[in-house]
């Protein structure tokens, strides 16, 4: 029964999903398209190191996102980002960040992102911080959830120095480290790593949901990073992870609450999970 709900729900919806994406601007990459999962296409040749950190290390699929890192770094040896990304998953969290730890309670607008850029210096360390914490999917954090920081986060060691086009964005308040990121989001994005400059402007968003885009270029960026989670939570929704595809729809409205699909949706996931608790 509960299958057959989820099917008739999403089939009703199938509508809105093609209205919503015809809407969408498509940009070309020089590093793939995210849109394509790499089961679907047997493979992790064609990923964007985007869609790798979206769809498969912060969704907690480890084993695979390290196969398509290193798929991804034949490609792009150079791309610091991901060799960080590579040794934040080989590497033993314990010895990284340091065994003496003090707890912290998960605050409504946190993420290991964010976290790991308010503590440790730098959000692109957040997979090191989930693995920290055992987490066994990244993406999702309750408020009022307890985590493990480092006693000394302050002064734990860099898994691996940031890119050349990275500053310091730790400092000053929320808004202010927001609209940091975004600067530098723009700057990527001006050097063609358009993937890059997405994961920065989300980086952005979750410190501050309310930023403003300064410009047409950071208003295309953050258009994106709202149809990356929409089309995140639709996948969760159609596998019956009601509770972390509301969450994302919660996130996606945060930044825009008049963001029509995510509405649509996260009121069709609450009218099942309401069925589902019926049955």
């Amino acid at each position: 029964m509960a299958g057959w709900l989820v099917a008739a729900l999403a089939a009703s919806g199938c509508a809105q999903v093609s209205t919503f994406k015809s809407k969408t601007v498509s940009t070309p990459t020089s590093r793939g398209s995210a849109a394509t999962p790499a089961s679907d296409t047997g493979g992790a040749a064609d990923l964007s190191l985007t869609a790798i950190i979206n769809d498969q290390l912060q969704m907690g699929r480890y084993t695979e996102g390290e196969k398509s890192l290193r798929r991804y770094l034949k490609q792009h040896p150079d791309d610091r980002l991901a060799q960080s990304l590579i040794r934040q998953l080989m590497a033993d969290p314990q010895q990284v960040l340091g065994p003496s730890s003090r707890s912290y309670a998960v605050q409504s607008r946190d993420s290991y992102s964010t976290l790991a850029a308010r503590f440790l210096g730098d959000g692109n360390q957040f997979l090191i911080l989930a693995r920290y914490n055992n987490s066994s999917n990244p993406s999702m954090l309750r408020a009022g959830q307890v985590l493990r920081l480092p006693a000394s986060a302050r002064n734990a060691p860099a898994v691996a120095p940031p890119l050349a086009s990275d500053a310091v964005v730790s400092g000053g308040s929320p808004a202010v480290q927001a609209r940091r990121l975004q600067d530098q989001s723009l700057v990527l994005l001006g050097q063609g790593h358009r993937d890059d400059a997405v994961s920065r402007y989300d980086q952005a968003l979750s410190l501050d949901p309310t930023l403003k885009p300064s410009n047409s270029d950071a208003a295309g960026l953050r258009t994106q990073v709202l149809n990356n989670y929409h089309e995140r939570a639709i996948v969760l929704y159609r596998d019956q992870k009601l509770d972390q595809a509301i969450a994302l729809w919660d996130h996606v409205l945060a930044i825009d609450p008049g963001f029509e699909a995510a509405t649509v949706y996260r009121t069709r996931a609450l009218e099942l999970k309401h069925r589902l608790k019926q049955l």
